[in-house]
C-alpha cells in the first residue's frame, strides 16, 4: 500500500523540519520572493538616511523620516488587519506593494535631475508608510495560511531568517555600491526588488478569505474586536515587549549613520558594515529560535532578550571603539530577532484563523508604531543631548520597563510535553460576541 506523503514529513521537533518546509513549493517560493524583496529594501534603508545626512540633514530630519515611514501604522494598520481578514490577501499585498514600488522610482528621477530635497524624501517615506500599514498585516498573516498548523512556529522563524539574511547582504552590497557608484543604484535595486514578491504571492496559490466582510459603521465595531484580541493576557504581554523595544531600542538602526559619521568620523562603507553586523546578529538570533522552538517558554525568551537589548544600548553609549561597535551591533541584532520572533510566535499560535490578520495588525502596531514614536523621540534627544546620551537614556528606560513587564506578567508560555505537538488554539464552537449571525 502506498504510504501517504504527509506521514513521511519530519516532525516539528525534527532537525529536518525547517529544511523540508524551506523546500516546499508554496512556502519555499514565498521565502525566496520575500528575500529578494527585502534585499532591495535594506539597500534603500542604507542609502536613504545617508542621502539625508549628505544633503545636510540633522538628527531631527532623520527622526522625521523614520517617523513618516512608521507613523501611519497608528492610524491605518488596524484597518489593514481588517482587509487581511475580509479580502483576498494576495490582492491586498500586490496592490499596495505596486504603489509602494513607485516611490523609489520617483526618488531616482529626483536624484538624477538634481532636484531632490529632504522634504521630498520624507514625503515619499510617508507614502511607503501608508502602503506598508495597509499591506503588512496581510503579509504577516499569509505565512500561517500557506503552512500546516504545526509548522507555524518553524515558518515564522524561517521567515525571520530570510529577513535577517537580507539585512546582512543588503547593507553590505549597499555600502560597496554607494562608495563606487552612488546611492541612486540602491534605489534602482529596490524598485526592481518589488517584482519577485508580487509575482510570488500570485504563484503560491489562492489565499482564501477567512471571514465575511465586516460592517464599517460609525462606532467601528472592528476596533472592538481588535481590542478584545489584545485584552488576552498572553497576547498583551507579548505586544508590550515589542512595543517597548520599538520605542527605545529599534531606533538604533535609523540613527546609526549619526553614530558612525559624527562620532567615529567614518564613511558609508563602515556604516554599511555596522548595519550588516546587525543583520548577522539577526540571522544568528533567527537560527537560535529555530533550534529552541518548542523547548523554552516563549514569553520568557522574549522578556530576557528585550532586557538584554536595553543593556546593549547602554554598552554602545559607553563604547569608544569602532570595531567594538560592530560586535555590539551583532549582539543587538540577535537579541532583537529572538525577542520579536518569540513574541510573534505567541501571537500567531494563539490567534484563531479568522482574526489572524487583525492579530497581526496589533503586532505591526506595536512594532512599527513604537518605532515611529521612538524615532521622533530619539531624534530630538540626539539633537539636543548627543547620540551617546540618547542611546544611554533609551537603554536604561528599556531595561526598566521590560523588567516591569516581566515582573507583572501573570501568564507563562508553558512548553507542551515531548509526546505532543504544539498546536494553535482551535476554533471554538461558540460564537464570539463580535461575530454576527451568518458570518461564521
Amino acid at each position: 500500500m502506498k504510504q501517504d506523503r504527509t506521514s513521511r514529513r519530519p516532525s516539528r521537533r525534527s532537525p529536518y523540519a525547517a529544511i523540508y518546509l524551506l523546500f516546499s513549493r508554496r512556502f519555499g517560493s514565498f521565502w525566496i520572493g520575500s528575500l529578494l524583496s527585502n534585499l532591495g529594501t535594506w539597500m534603500q534603508q542604507i542609502a536613504e538616511p545617508w542621502l539625508i545626512v549628505t544633503l545636510g540633514g540633522s538628527a531631527i530630519m532623520l527622526g522625521l523620516d523614520g517617523f513618516a515611514m512608521n507613523a501611519p501604522v497608528w492610524v491605518l494598520t488596524l484597518l489593514g488587519g481588517v482587509l487581511a481578514d475580509t479580502r483576498d490577501r494576495k490582492k491586498v499585498i500586490a496592490t499596495f506593494q505596486s504603489i509602494q514600488m513607485l516611490c523609489p522610482a520617483l526618488l531616482i528621477v529626483l536624484i538624477l535631475t538634481g532636484t531632490v530635497r529632504i522634504w521630498m524624501i520624507i514625503a515619499l517615506s510617508l507614502i511607503v508608510g501608508i502602503t506598508d500599514a495597509l499591506s503588512m498585516p496581510a503579509f504577516q498573516s499569509i505565512v500561517p495560511s500557506i503552512v500546516e498548523s504545526g509548522q507555524i512556529g518553524t515558518a515564522i522563524a524561517l521567515n525571520s531568517t530570510q529577513f535577517n539574511l537580507s539585512r546582512v547582504l543588503g547593507p553590505a552590497i549597499a555600502g560597496v555600491v554607494m562608495v563606487r557608484y552612488g546611492s541612486v543604484w540602491c534605489f534602482g535595486a529596490n524598485t526592481l526588488s518589488y517584482v519577485p514578491l508580487i509575482v510570488t504571492v500570485y504563484l503560491i496559490g489562492p489565499v482564501r478569505k477567512v471571514s465575511a466582510s465586516l460592517e464599517m459603521k460609525t462606532g467601528a465595531p472592528w476596533i472592538k474586536q481588535i481590542l478584545a484580541i489584545g485584552s488576552q493576557p498572553k497576547l498583551r504581554n507579548a505586544l508590550l515587549n515589542v512595543l517597548v523595544t520599538g520605542l527605545f531600542c529599534a531606533p538604533l538602526i535609523n540613527f546609526s549613520p549619526i553614530l558612525v559619521r559624527n562620532v567615529f568620523h567614518s564613511d558609508a562603507l563602515d556604516f554599511g558594515k555596522a548595519v550588516a553586523a546587525f543583520g548577522v546578529g539577526g540571522l544568528i538570533g533567527a537560527v537560535s529560535v529555530l533550534a529552541i522552538e518548542g523547548m523554552v517558554a516563549r514569553f520568557k525568551i522574549s522578556s530576557v532578550a528585550a532586557i538584554a537589548f536595553g543593556a546593549l544600548l547602554v554598552a554602545l553609549a559607553a563604547n569608544r571603539s569602532l570595531p567594538v561597535v560592530n560586535l555590539l551591533f551583532v549582539l543587538c541584532g540577535a537579541v532583537m530577532t529572538i525577542g520579536n520572533t518569540s513574541a510573534n510566535s505567541i501571537l500567531q499560535y494563539t490567534a484563531r484563523d479568522r482574526v489572524r490578520g487583525r492579530t497581526a495588525s496589533l503586532y505591526m502596531l506595536a512594532v512599527r508604531g513604537g518605532l515611529s514614536l521612538g524615532n521622533l523621540i530619539t531624534g530630538l534627544s540626539a539633537a539636543y543631548l548627543g547620540i551617546r546620551a540618547a542611546l544611554l537614556i533609551n537603554g536604561l528606560l528599556a531595561i526598566l520597563l521590560q523588567s516591569l513587564i516581566a515582573r507583572t506578567s501573570t501568564t507563562e508560555d508553558h512548553v507542551e510535553p515531548a509526546s505532543r505537538s504544539v498546536e494553535p488554539v482551535q476554533e471554538s464552537t461558540e460564537r464570539e460576541p463580535w461575530i454576527r449571525k451568518g458570518q461564521r
